[in-house]
């Protein structure tokens, strides 16, 4: 009996190794591994070592061993002549190798994608793929799939060359209108942007639109600027939250309008590409100002729950290109400058980050400092320059000159320019730097 259970066992894995879609049983190995994280409340903390790829004894231990096993499970299927594989890369907390699938003769710049396989790399048995029948569709549609030359396709080769400096703007802080100042910044003279836009009539002191889509279309014309002078390749961060009309009276109701998935919309219609959603938690009183759920906290009748809000979002998003962020990083032309930038210690591993609001005495919502920090320091190098096109009370550029970066900064609000002008002088007096003010466009 046990002879025969250990050659079934022999034939399923052989099976599987041929091309055999395992069935929901064999899932893959998921292996968590506690101490590689950070422990405590705060689990978006990390330790800095990264540990490394795959478990000892693992039967894939590198990419060819990857690569090898698709190919035979592509082979089942009599996809071998027309599907070519894109880079294996290990997910070391579920220890399983993913391998993309690609279009042959296209897969080099990763631009037709068919699936992707996942091996356990415990085992080497397939544990997840894309559906065979997908796949195959995917393949037809291409246009591609007919000029097959039977070899998988040549990786790119990096390019050795650097680019250019880009063209150096110094410390500013703009009065006047981002959609008209931007304009004439040089072409690629940004390396971030980094700002919150303000609120649609969530409070007196921002009620300056006409209607919602007035304030869209505002907002739209500063982001398209800030795309113009951005560097290729290079990060747009937004912070934004969902924002609550009061209701007038007591037969109207409150809405609350969803601002970040219409900003969203806006964004990647100019250009950019979605990278993540970072959640902003603050203490659970910081949403009670807003009054949402008092009513059900008394009452506590179904349909009039509502949630009190103590999260914002932190959208990241990257300029379009065909390049990969790597590129940046390789062809800086300053490598002295990206070794400085290095980020050594804790990071955070998650995409949510706890931290209390900002606060100054002269602006009814500013950025915690803390939130700013960990933004420039994720999505910047040493020395890059950094665009605020909603400036107010001027916080993206006072920690851009602690961290060594240079700031852009506007705002039309000449009681916010007045702020900056005064906080920005000092500090940069402190420290020896120059900030240049300007009341009028470039």
């Amino acid at each position: 009996m046990g002879r025969r259970k250990g050659n079934q066992a022999r034939e399923s894995s052989q099976k599987q190794r041929k091309g055999v879609a395992p069935s929901a049983k064999s899932a893959c190995v998921v292996r968590e591994n506690g101490l590689r994280y950070g422990h405590g409340r705060d689990a978006s903390l990390v330790v800095a070592a990264r540990p490394a790829s795959g478990q000892a004894g693992d039967v894939v231990g590198n990419v060819a061993g990857a690569r090898q096993i698709v190919r035979e499970w592509l082979g089942g299927f009599q996809l071998t002549e027309f599907v070519a594989m894109g880079l294996p890369e290990i997910d070391d907390r579920k220890n399983v190798w993913r391998v993309p699938l690609l279009v042959l003769g296209n897969g080099a710049n990763g631009q037709r994608a068919l699936g992707e396989v996942v091996i356990d790399a415990a085992t080497g048995s397939v544990c997840a793929h894309t559906e065979v029948d997908i796949i195959r569709r995917r393949l037809a549609a291409s246009p591609s799939a007919a000029a097959d030359n039977g070899e998988e396709p040549v990786p790119v080769k990096r390019s050795g060359h650097r680019q250019p400096p880009p063209p150096y703007v110094p410390n500013k802080v703009v009065l006047g209108d981002a959609a008209e100042v931007l304009p004439d910044l040089p072409i690629n003279s940004v390396q971030l942007v980094f700002t919150s836009p303000p609120y649609f009539n969530a409070k007196p002191e921002y009620t300056e639109y006409l209607d919602y889509q007035e304030y869209l279309d505002s907002l739209r014309r500063v982001l398209l600027r800030c795309y113009e002078v951005l560097s290729e390749g290079r990060f747009l961060v937004i912070n934004v939250s969902p924002v609550l009309v009061r209701r007038t009276s007591r037969q109207a109701a409150s809405k609350r309008i969803a601002v970040p998935f219409d900003i969203h919309h806006v964004l990647t219609q100019i250009g950019f590409e979605f990278v993540d959603d970072i959640i902003w938690v603050k203490p659970e009183g910081a949403g009670w100002a807003t009054g949402r759920g008092r009513r059900f906290a008394a009452d506590r009748t179904p349909l009039q729950y509502k949630a009190v809000p103590v999260t914002e979002y932190v959208l990241v998003y990257r300029k379009a290109t065909d390049k990969l962020i790597d590129w940046n990083i390789r062809t800086h032309h300053d490598p002295k400058l990206v070794k400085q930038s290095k980020i050594l210690g804790q990071y955070d591993v998650t995409n949510v980050w706890r931290m209390s609001p900002g606060h100054h005495k002269d602006h009814p919502a500013v950025f915690p400092e803390q939130l700013v920090e960990k933004v420039i320091r994720y999505y910047s190098f040493v020395g890059d320059l950094v665009l605020d096109p909603f400036a107010r009370s001027g916080i993206v550029g006072r920690v851009a000159l602690r961290m060594d970066r240079r700031f852009f900064l506007v705002d039309k609000e000449p009681d916010y320019f007045a702020i900056m002008f005064k906080e920005l002088s000092s500090l940069a007096a402190q420290s020896g730097r120059e900030v240049f003010f300007e009341t009028d466009t470039l």
